[in-house]
This record gives C-alpha cells, sequence and structure tokens, in this order.
C-alpha cells in the first residue's frame, strides 16, 4: 500500500488507485475542492460524486472526462452533484473527442428523477442519448451490482433520504469503502468489514457534532468495529484544521478510538492498494 500526491497510471491490472479529488465541502477554497473520488480498477475509471471542480482535478491526475466510465452519487447536495450538468456538458463537445464508451450514472433511488428534472431545465445540452446509463440502487436495503470488472455494494446510511455508501469489491478482491455523507451507522460498519480502505467523511471537530455527519472520533469508531485496514478521513469544513489554523487535531481526536492506519485526505492524495 503506497502514498503519493501523483497518480501511477501504469499500475497492474489487480492494482486499485485510489485518488482523492475533492476533500472539501461547500465551502470555496483553494485547497480542498468538493467532494470527489477516483477509483481506477481493471482499467475503469470510477468516480463517486461530482461535486464543483472535479473535472479539473481529474485533468491534474491525469485522466480525460471521456474516460471515466461510471459515476456513482451518494446523494443529491450541490456539494456532491455540483458538477453533473457541466461534465454532461462537456461529454457531448467537443466532436473530435466525443465520448466513445457509454456512461453510466448511479445513484440511490430518486436518482433518475432528479437527472430528468435537470433535463427540463437544461434540455438538450445534457442530453448523452445512445450513450447513457442511468442506474439506481435502493436506498432501503442493501444493493449490489455486478459490473463488467468490479462490483458495488451499497447500503443505506444517515443523512438524506437517498443517502447510500459504496463498497467498490475489485477482480483481485480488494475492497473500498466510501462513506458519503452519514451520521454514525451500524449499516456502513457492517458494509466496512475488513475493507481494506475505508474513505469516511469526518465534517467537523467532536466539540462540534451536528445531525448527520460524524467527528473524528466517531468516525474511528466505525472504523474500528469495522476493522478496516486503512481509515482516510475527508469532507472537512474549515474548522478541522489544519491544526495551525484552528484548536482541532483531528488526528488526535481520531485515535481517541482509532488505532489502525491513518490519513487524512488531501486533495490529489493517490493511495496504491496492491
Amino acid at each position: 500500500m503506497r502514498i503519493s500526491r501523483s497518480v501511477e497510471k501504469n499500475h497492474k491490472n489487480n492494482d486499485v488507485t485510489v485518488t482523492i479529488l475533492g476533500s472539501g465541502t461547500c465551502v470555496p477554497s483553494l485547497d480542498r475542492s468538493a467532494c470527489s473520488i477516483l477509483i481506477q480498477a481493471d482499467d475503469k475509471n470510477l468516480v463517486f460524486d461530482l461535486g464543483p471542480g472535479t473535472m479539473c482535478r481529474l485533468l491534474e491526475a491525469g485522466v480525460n472526462i471521456f474516460d471515466v466510465s461510471h459515476v456513482f452519487f451518494s446523494h443529491f447536495h450541490p456539494d456532491h452533484t455540483g458538477e453533473l450538468v457541466p461534465f454532461l456538458f462537456a461529454n457531448k463537445y467537443p466532436d473530435i473527442h466525443r465520448r466513445n464508451q457509454m456512461l453510466t450514472l448511479c445513484g440511490g433511488t430518486g436518482f433518475l428523477t432528479f437527472y430528468n428534472q435537470l433535463k427540463t431545465i437544461y434540455n438538450q445540452w445534457i442530453d448523452v442519448s445512445g450513450r447513457l446509463n442511468i442506474l439506481e440502487f435502493d436506498n432501503r436495503c442493501k444493493d449490489e451490482h455486478i459490473f463488467n470488472g468490479f462490483t458495488i455494494s451499497t447500503t443505506p446510511v444517515k443523512h438524506s433520504p437517498e443517502s447510500i455508501a459504496f463498497k467498490v469489491t475489485a477482480p483481485g478482491g480488494t475492497t473500498v469503502v466510501y462513506s458519503g455523507d452519514t451520521d454514525y451507522s451500524e449499516n456502513l460498519i457492517a458494509l466496512a468489514q475488513n475493507a481494506d480502505l475505508f474513505i469516511c467523511e469526518c465534517a467537523l471537530p467532536d466539540q462540534m457534532k451536528t445531525d448527520g455527519h460524524l467527528t473524528p472520533s466517531y468516525a474511528g469508531k466505525m472504523a474500528s468495529l469495522a476493522n478496516v485496514k486503512k481509515l482516510v478521513l475527508t469532507h472537512f469544513y474549515p474548522e478541522c484544521g489544519p491544526p495551525e489554523c484552528g484548536p482541532a487535531d483531528i488526528k488526535k481526536q481520531c485515535r481517541k478510538t482509532y488505532a489502525g492506519p491513518l490519513v487524512l485526505a488531501e486533495d490529489l492524495l493517490t493511495i496504491q492498494l496492491d
């Protein structure tokens, strides 16, 4: 397992590369784009959430938008879906670089309605007809879909009615779990059992706990109960630091409940899972 600041493009077929595209929130920041994760497995480029700034971060990570085969949405809040419209519009043009492979968009129950509502506003500008699939995962119970080259398992979590967390299982058996936004969740603990990598939201310090979001000690507790091999905290509001900018010590707070390998996300941080 290796961590760096740049994507290793020549990873082996059985390797999984995870890149944090956006480690921030709705709060504008030059250092942290809004929520997005890139998982590269079996020559697939999978994106989880499309917060504002994602397309630029993809290019910085060495990935063209036309090379993205699947986008998965944890829920519909703007800091997770705000670049969906520009992404679809960009996938129509220019003609010399037109998308050749199918694009699959996935979300919890209600995602198709969400997409169709966007189409009533933007009409043909986001119509990628003939090159677009839409798939909904059940937001009431565990769900699973086997794609060509990887499997996605989901579970409902506590944030919005449509909110789901994702587990990616690669061909070699490597598992990566992405929480999306959530409060403390037994469902998520079950989904993350023995995961090789657990990417978990950590919106605010312990002393600022708010409904629908996690703090370092709660995220750490879930990671411990799930026996994950590595924990990555992400989705930081400015109150999370860095420590020199405020009183919060996110790592120290997480260490109250979690003793395993721990990483604080940064934009373009990459983790190679062998």
